[in-house]
């Protein structure tokens, strides 16, 4: 088969879907067999790192920036048809929500998760707005929309109303660099590049009220009224849609030197980050699939999450699981690990067998799967 691969995230964004494109994408280029990738990336973008162009894939790229193409094909709603810069496709995947026009070859979108529906007051009303138009139309249109959980699948199904027999899930995985660092120079390289203690408390993900760092934030409150000599709190991710009042809450409450922001963090800091951290924390309101806590649980460090959306099912009773809107809840999760070390060791021992069923050459080899089962001449169902 020839498929091609809208890449425009991978180039675009550091983490999140770009993240799990990127993975995703070099996983089945690893891949042994007869299938041809065209990568079609934003004008002017260049092939990935690690990613060699010329064996089973090759790179193209639009005539215009992905602004514009958003603007042509999902606003304008243009007939210009995504072959015209590929050439012939058997498969386009849009893994970004929205699928361009086709002429000829079978459609497939991945919709990551639906936080824009079921929780519209954490993302920007303008996306909203165009989300809930195009993903809705991009489901419609394609022979195969692809879930990054059982969750996601289940309110695509609810929320869209789409077929159960269209709808599969690909899980992410984690990559083999995230493991425990165990070399000795690593770890206080690592804190002295951001300034960090030899105990902290860890977040990572984009500072968004999605992720409840507010939330997190006045549970960190409670702990260290209740342990003084609690670790600092340390999020590192981009800022995000409405990030001030986190930021805010941080002054109000009273623990600016104890609460510290890195910013977006470079793949390559994030294991030894990680394996540093004496707790990952990720009490989110909403995932579609939760890759972060997973790279924590990789690198042998206890994690607490929300137990919503798609957590419990990525994460199962490798973490400690609370109510994202229990703000004591949380804070009682932070004491008990940090008071108990044969918690935070059962936890760590949970966590790194939990992740040995995330990995991306399985998740692409899934992903392949489904590209083979698209059949226009019949209705063949796609794996649930």
């Amino acid at each position: 088969m020839r498929i091609g691969i809208d890449c425009t995230a991978a180039v675009a964004e550091g983490a999140g879907i770009g993240r799990f494109t990127r993975e995703l994408v070099g996983a089945l280029l690893a891949r042994t067999g007869d299938d041809r990738y065209v990568l079609l990336g934003p004008c002017g973008s260049r092939p990935l790192e690690g990613m060699v162009m010329g064996g089973n894939a090759e790179w193209r790229t639009l005539p215009f920036s992905s602004r514009m193409a958003s603007i042509l094909w999902h606003r304008l709603h243009l007939p210009l048809s995504v072959e015209r810069f590929t050439g012939r496709l058997d498969v386009f995947h849009a893994t970004d929500y929205t699928l361009p026009p086709l002429s000829k070859a079978a459609g497939a979108v991945t919709i990551h998760d639906l936080s824009f529906i079921v929780h519209p007051e954490f993302a920007e009303p303008r996306l909203v707005r165009f989300l809930e138009r195009e993903a809705a139309a991009s489901v419609r249109a394609a022979e195969l929309v692809l879930a990054d959980s059982e969750s996601s699948r289940a309110d695509i199904i609810n929320y869209f109303g789409a077929s159960p027999g269209r709808v599969a899930v690909v899980y992410g995985g984690v990559s083999d660099s995230f493991h425990p660092i165990s070399d000795p120079a690593a770890l206080p390289a690592v804190r002295q590049r951001y300034e960090l203690p030899e105990a902290y408390l860890l977040g990572v993900g984009r500072i968004e009220p999605r992720k409840n760092w507010a939330g997190l934030v006045t549970a960190y409150r409670s702990l260290r009224d209740r342990m003084p000599d609690a670790p600092p709190l340390v999020i590192a991710g981009g800022r995000g849609w409405l990030c001030q009042p986190i930021f805010d809450a941080v002054e109000a409450l009273g623990l600016s030197n104890h609460v510290r922001f890195l910013g977006y963090v470079p793949d390559q800091d994030l294991p030894a980050l990680l394996t540093g951290a004496t707790c990952f924390l990720f009490p989110s309101f909403y995932e579609g699939f939760g890759l972060p806590p997973l790279e924590a649980m990789a690198c042998g460090t206890p994690v607490i999450a929300g137990n919503t959306s798609s957590l419990p099912e990525v994460l199962g009773d490798a973490a400690l699981l609370v109510d994202p809107r229990d703000i004591a809840g949380i804070a009682d999760a932070m004491f008990q690990v940090l008071t108990h070390p044969e918690l935070r060791d059962d936890l760590q021992l949970r966590g790194l067998g939990r992740v040995q069923g995330f990995r991306w050459d399985q998740a692409a080899e899934r992903l392949s799967a489904a590209y083979h089962l698209l059949d226009r001449s019949s209705a063949v169902p796609v794996p649930a």
